[in-house]
Order: C-alpha cells, then sequence, then structure tokens
C-alpha cells in the first residue's frame, strides 16, 4: 500500500471517492496510480477485487471516510479479477465509486511491451498480441460500465498525468508546491534538492560579535544579510528564475519542487535568504514554505 504524498491534497469534491484503476496492459495504470498518489488518495496497487472492501474499511478506521482511495486490479489477480464487477455492483460501504479504464491500441501496446520487456500476463506462451487479444475480451464487459475511459494511444506519460489530474485533481492539489530548504555546507548538500542556490557570496554575520548568537529568522541578521546591493540583485533575478522553473516542472508533470539555499553553517545567511525567496514566491502567489535542516546545529 502507498500513502498519499503529506502535501498532497485531494479537491473536496473527491472526498471519500474510491478511484478503481483497470485497463489494457501498458496503457499506463501505473502512471495513473501515481498521479492519483501525488492527489492525495491513498494508493493499492494490484488488488485481488474481493479485497477492495477490506481497504476501504481499514483506511475508514485509520484515516475516517473522507480520505479517497485508488486501487489498481488487472488481469495479473488472475482469477479473482472476474469479481470485479460483482464487487463494484454492491457497492463500497457508502463511498462514490468511479471505474477508470485506461486503453490503447494494439501497435503502441506491443511497442510499450517491448520497450519494457516483460511478457503480457495472457500471453501463456504465444505471441504478445495474442495475450492483448484474450485481455480485451476479459476486460470488455468492464469497459463498457467505465465512468471514464481514457485512450492512451497518442499521449505520453506527463500529457496522461494531465488528464488524471484534470479529472480528479483540483486547483490547489494541481498546483506546484516548493519547499525552499536552508543548509550548511559543512553539513552536505541537501540530496533531494532540485536545485542549490550557494549563499557564501554575501558578507558573513558570524563575523559581527552582536550577529553570531542570533540566526537568520532573526531580523537584525536578516536585515544584514538581505538588504546589501548584491543580496537584491540575486533576488530579483532569482525569484523569477525559479517561477520560469515551476512552470516548466508542472507542463512535466512534476508538482513538488526543493530548492536548496546554503552558507557555510545553515545559521545566517542560508535561513535569511530561504525565508526572502518564500516570502517573495508567496507574494507572486506560489505555494512555499521554508525549511532550515541545519538550523540549531551549531
Amino acid at each position: 500500500m502507498n500513502q498519499p504524498h503529506p502535501e498532497g491534497a485531494a479537491a473536496p469534491e473527491h472526498a471519500g471517492e474510491v478511484v478503481v484503476v483497470t485497463g489494457m496492459t501498458g496503457a499506463g495504470r501505473s502512471t495513473a496510480a501515481k498521479e492519483l498518489e501525488d492527489l492525495g488518495f491513498y494508493v493499492v496497487d494490484n488488488l485481488p477485487p474481493q479485497l477492495v472492501a477490506d481497504v476501504v474499511r481499514l483506511v475508514d478506521e485509520s484515516r475516517g471516510h473522507l480520505q479517497p482511495i485508488a486501487v489498481v486490479v488487472d488481469v495479473r489477480s488472475g482469477a479473482f479479477f472476474a469479481g470485479l464487477q460483482e464487487v463494484l455492483a454492491r457497492g463500497l460501504t457508502g463511498r462514490r465509486t468511479t471505474l477508470l479504464f485506461l486503453e490503447a491500441n494494439d501497435d503502441v501496446l506491443v511497442r510499450r511491451q517491448e520497450a519494457a520487456r516483460r511478457p503480457h500476463p495472457l500471453q501463456e506462451g504465444g505471441r504478445l498480441l495474442d495475450g492483448l487479444r484474450r485481455e480485451r475480451v476479459v476486460l470488455a464487459d468492464l469497459r463498457a460500465d467505465a465512468d471514464l475511459v481514457v485512450d492512451t494511444s497518442g499521449l505520453n506519460p506527463h500529457q496522461l498525468t494531465d488528464k488524471v489530474a484534470d479529472a480528479f485533481g483540483s486547483a490547489e492539489s494541481t498546483s506546484l508546491k516548493a519547499t525552499v530548504m536552508s543548509f550548511g555546507f559543512k553539513y552536505g548538500i541537501p540530496v533531494d534538492a532540485d536545485m542549490v542556490a550557494d549563499m557564501r557570496f554575501l558578507p558573513n554575520p558570524h563575523w559581527v560579535p552582536e550577529l553570531r548568537p542570533l540566526t537568520g529568522r532573526d531580523a537584525p541578521v536578516a536585515d544584514y544579510v538581505k538588504d546589501r546591493p548584491e543580496a537584491q540583485a540575486f533576488l530579483e533575478q532569482y525569484v523569477p528564475l525559479l517561477q520560469t522553473v515551476s512552470t516548466g516542472y508542472l507542463r512535466e508533470g512534476k508538482r513538488f519542487m526543493t530548492v536548496a539555499v546554503g552558507c557555510t553553517g545553515g545559521k545566517h545567511r542560508s535561513v535569511a535568504m530561504a525565508e526572502e525567496i518564500v516570502a517573495r514566491l508567496c507574494k507572486a502567489g506560489a505555494d512555499a514554505r521554508p525549511v532550515h535542516r541545519d538550523l540549531g546545529r551549531e
């Protein structure tokens, strides 16, 4: 079971919803499931249909009945797969259920399966195309009952992600969320950083006796750091750069960005500049928050 991203948030209209993701092998079920996870859904992959109700009950008990759930069910479940329609017909303890069916044409599915170098689960020692044709027969009734059918033949993963976000996301959950992390170079660069900015070109408050015991969160240090012309020049160029990168990230389906801002010890310059970067991003309408990794380590 995969837990939703801690910063994900499903749209209010999808609270408590159960999305059942199924469809042809190679049509993008894993991509759709990952996007639903980023949107705040509790995702379970390759689940036998008979266990869907049990998962809903467990999530109700641990997270509440408003937690949206997504389950990926496909022919890998073998004989258990045949019971999916019956499970959906019975309903899931009062939760609204949406059946998302992903498909693609045979030529595209063959190319994707060959690229993945994995046999089709219904291939049975024959040709890949034979397995796909058997799968279409097994899935025919489910496709007819689907609430949403997405043909991914002409879609790349980013375009499929956008379609899932359009169907199950909200303006909040599909916007980019930026974490601006201050750090000290002497403790190492954050391994999860998408971008790294070095503040060691600015004068160090450490060498000012009255500022040394303070941190970049304190006004005297913040003013000392960010009010310098070189700091202002950096901010005026770097924040628009982050906005440009954010736009590109969203276009490519990436909704979380970590910007690391470093100085020697992660106490003065990086903290003050990280706070100012967040303030400017938020003023421009971005969803940004500061994190100070090494503050207090000295």
